[in-house]
């Protein structure tokens, strides 16, 4: 417990950037949750949740310790030593380790200083090819190392001698890593766009697809595009090797984000067919059958069950790098959506009835239901006296006056333009269907083009208004 207290007490003054802490204790176990990825995205994710997790806190710092010093940022390593310094000073992780600091910091210079002499003399011998492989390796250097706007640069560079389809994706490829890396996702989806324009149906986009569609999907909700997001991830591949993308997600993020986004953003005809009935999106939700039984449930009509099941993982959904800062407006949408469809039944039902389906422990559901009405999203009204919800229905006559006003006006509209054209066939200023001479002029119309457009603006007697 006093554990617990000083993690707590580290994570209200811990520079957060979301600003989150999660005191519920979470089911994922961190071993096999770091088995799902690759590259950097591991200690960033490490890091988020050892400065969120009350429960997890020390665990996930040690292991942010030890994962920067399996590779060449020292920056990533200070930080994370910093940070377990004050919440656990007795670990052994938290012991400075000037000496591989020392070390690491002269062999990352050195490197630098190879590469940057090697790129010099391929410039020299204007070797195309050998200058682009110079700059790819300087961008994975500069990305190794921690110097992400130098990755960028060095990238950039590199699509400037590019000479194949093939390099064409992978210098993209590279750009999109960094960008998603920056939380540039404007940046990150130009450069996806440029890489599926590439895509020809060949084994380039049988490689790409599954990477191109699931760093897509976290460019748009970095965005807040839910709707977008939703549908990118539920079109991604599930035969792509989970290599491919792990740099950026896992299977099972893939099978969350799809299915929290679809719940939030689609109704149930739409979640029936492009989820629950899509194959290649339910072999992704066999990793998260918690997330599949939620959307069965809203579906079967169980709102209040939907809630409760994904209640439960919020805690984890907390804790992941790319839904924190997304989960309230998330879960919001969802719950907005499960009152509206519980109330379309009824004419009116009862607040207690409401609270007892949707309401958390303590906490009044009316505030709840009066910005819903406020935003249009429930069309109700709510009767305090008696404590009624009570659906506000359009009244059918005022419908009824108001599509005969528009039939009214679509008519008179129509007249008026079936005289108007009437009138120009009369005078003989019809031009429509007329066939051209080699020469150029009109035939069968009686006026050329060029009378035509001197006189196009002259009014003219018998029914005809001014013309043009």
């Amino acid at each position: 417990m006093a554990a617990s207290e000083t993690a707590l007490d580290f994570l209200r003054n811990a520079d957060n950037p979301g600003g989150v802490i999660v005191h519920d204790r979470p089911k994922l176990d961190l071993d096999l949750y770091l088995q799902n990825y690759a590259g950097r995205t591991r200690f960033d994710r490490l890091l988020l949740i050892g400065k969120s997790s009350v429960w997890l806190c020390v665990d996930a710092l040690k292991a942010a310790v030890n994962e920067a010093k399996r590779g060449k940022d020292v920056s990533r390593y200070r930080d994370a030593w910093q940070c377990l310094s004050l919440v656990a000073p007795d670990e052994q992780e938290a012991r400075k380790d000037d000496a591989w600091i020392d070390r690491t910091e002269m062999e990352n210079k050195a490197e630098t200083a190879r590469l940057e002499n090697e790129l010099k003399g391929y410039r020299n011998n204007l070797i195309k090819e050998s200058i682009r492989m110079g700059n790819e390796d300087i961008g994975a250097h500069f990305e190794a190392i921690g110097m992400l706007n130098e990755a960028m640069e060095a990238y950039t560079k590199m699509r400037q001698d590019v000479g194949t389809t093939k390099h064409i994706m992978d210098c993209g490829i590279h750009l999109t890593n960094v960008s998603l890396l920056r939380r540039d996702y404007t940046m990150a989806l130009n450069n996806i766009g440029k890489i599926t324009s590439l895509q020809s149906g060949g084994d380039e986009e049988k490689t790409c697809q599954g990477y191109t569609r699931i760093a897509s999907g976290v460019a748009y909700l970095g965005l807040e595009r839910f709707d977008d997001a939703a549908k990118t991830f539920l079109g991604t591949n599930f035969n792509t090797p989970p290599t491919e993308y792990n740099n950026v997600a896992s299977p099972n993020d893939v099978a969350i984000y799809g299915g929290l986004l679809a719940l939030a953003t689609m109704d149930r005809k739409e979640l029936q067919s492009l989820v629950l009935d899509n194959q290649s999106f339910r072999a992704f939700l066999e990793h998260e059958p918690h997330i599949r039984k939620a959307i069965s449930l809203y579906v079967s009509g169980r709102y209040s069950s939907c809630l409760s099941m994904l209640q439960a993982s919020r805690a984890d959904f907390l804790l992941d790098i790319h839904l924190q800062k997304h989960i309230p407006a998330i879960y919001s949408k969802i719950r907005s959506k499960c009152i509206v469809q519980y109330f379309v039944p009824f004419s009116c039902v009862t607040l207690e009835r409401l609270g007892d389906a949707f309401a958390q422990p303590g906490i009044s559901i009316e505030p709840e239901l009066v910005e819903m009405i406020r935003d249009g999203s429930l069309k109700a009204r709510i009767d305090a006296k008696n404590k009624l919800l009570v659906a506000v229905r359009p009244d059918a006559r005022v419908s009824m006056q108001k599509d005969a006003i528009q039939v009214a006006n679509n008519y008179e509209r129509e007249a008026k333009e079936r005289l108007r054209r009437i009138s120009l066939v009369a005078a003989g200023l019809d031009l429509v269907g007329a066939k051209k001479s080699a020469a150029g002029p009109a035939v069968g119309s009686g006026v050329d083009e060029a009378w035509y457009e001197e006189n196009r603006n002259t009014s003219y007697q018998g029914g005809v208004e001014t013309f043009g």
